[in-house]
């Protein structure tokens, strides 16, 4: 069993940000699996993607049921094998899992209060430079890939463009070339729920020691119901109410209700939204979502994507799949013609899964088939 073992890094330089802001001083959360062969070549960086962390694979010591987010694709034997590549996963900024965020205190405060919303609004290229900076400070210079789902894909991307000579290989799973605008929309509507919610106090409410709770378990709900599609939804859940209501009509006691759950899927929401609420920060779920909506690198290039990516070096493996309405597999053929018209290696796999959005974190023998087959391909090229 991998057993993994949490470690962070201080930043005293600054850290400049695309907004034009910037962090004095900073701490990043990462772990890392396997080992680093003699010439430094294997490294393989894992992105995470909204509620993830750096906790990517395997379990903490002494805790059964701590498997990382990605512990069906990244351990020994696993398509993403740590007995070849050695794994990083880095927590980004601004998240709530250990790097600097929202609930740190900002050195700027001069009564030691925590950033809250004062925490400076961060992009996804701002995590890929501090990620960056992070190899620089663990001695690699040269990726053998970056590879990440959803969020992790854009800064996949964003590191194939921003720093080309660093990487072998980008690995974009269940992602896009920026949002829709039904996508923002639906950020935005998760976003009002949070922002409007009383306990929210316009981002300090760590001061007065509660948590807008009512806000982030309906953000929650919003957002879950775009990760799984309809056809998952019909089949887990369908119309069927909870077992604890009496079927309408079976008894002179059952009461029609707009108020109490009725129907299962509306439990599971709930549940889905209680379980977030516990152990996500509000502030963090504003940050990252708008880190979402910002991302479009052909916007600097007149939102011509073949012109943002002419700069790319690497080779490329997109995966998307079918029943994903979120990250519909049109958005990842975008790119990949934007990178065949700039003549680069790709593959791509489009995967008839029925799981929707989050079909990028299952076991899906196929799409785990094409990953295995592409890191084996890698191994050969690095010889590890």
């Amino acid at each position: 069993m991998l057993i993994a073992t949490p470690q962070s890094l201080h930043f005293d330089a600054p850290l400049a940000l695309q907004s034009g802001a910037s962090i004095r001083q900073y701490d990043l959360a990462f772990e890392t699996y396997g080992t680093l062969n003699a010439d430094k070549s294997n490294a393989v960086l894992i992105c995470h993607a909204l509620n993830a962390s750096h906790h990517v694979a395997g379990v903490y010591d002494g805790q059964a049921k701590s498997e990382g987010w990605w512990d069906n694709m990244v351990g020994p034997g696993k398509p993403v094998d740590t007995d070849r590549f050695f794994v990083i996963g880095v927590n980004n900024l601004g998240s709530c899992f250990g790097s600097t965020g929202p609930m740190h205190v900002n050195p700027d405060s001069a009564d030691g209060q925590v950033y809250g919303a004062d925490f400076p609004v961060v992009t996804v290229e701002d995590w890929v430079h501090a990620q960056a900076l992070l190899l620089d400070r663990l001695g690699i210079q040269t990726l053998a890939a970056v590879m990440g789902g959803s969020l992790g894909g854009m800064q996949a991307l964003a590191w194939a463009m921003l720093y080309p000579q660093r990487l072998r290989r980008a690995v974009v799973v269940a992602s896009a070339p920026n949002l829709t605008a039904e996508n923002i929309a639906f950020n935005e509507v998760a976003r009002r729920a949070i922002v409007t919610d009383p306990d929210f106090h316009a981002g300090h409410f760590y001061r007065h020691g509660v948590v807008p709770k009512r806000g982030l378990r309906i953000a929650r709900m919003i957002g879950h119901i775009t990760y799984l599609s309809d056809d998952v939804m019909n089949a887990k859940f369908g119309r069927q109410l909870r077992n604890t209501v009496v079927q309408a009509g079976t008894s002179p006691d059952y009461r029609y209700s707009t108020q109490e759950v009725e129907f299962q899927i509306e439990s599971y929401l709930r549940y889905q939204g209680d379980k977030f609420a516990d152990y996500f920060d509000a502030n963090t779920y504003l940050l990252i979502t708008r880190a979402l909506d910002y991302f479009d690198p052909a916007r600097a290039h007149g939102g011509n994507l073949s012109q943002a990516l002419a700069g790319t070096t690497c080779k490329f493996l997109l995966v998307s799949f079918v029943t994903d309405w979120r990250f519909a597999p049109a958005r990842s053929r975008e790119l990949v013609k934007a990178l065949l018209d700039n003549q680069r290696d790709v593959s791509y796999a489009e995967i008839d899964a029925p799981h929707g959005h989050d079909a990028f974190l299952l076991d899906d023998p196929r799409y785990h088939g094409v990953v295995r087959s592409y890191f084996a391909s890698l191994a050969a090229e690095v010889r590890v």
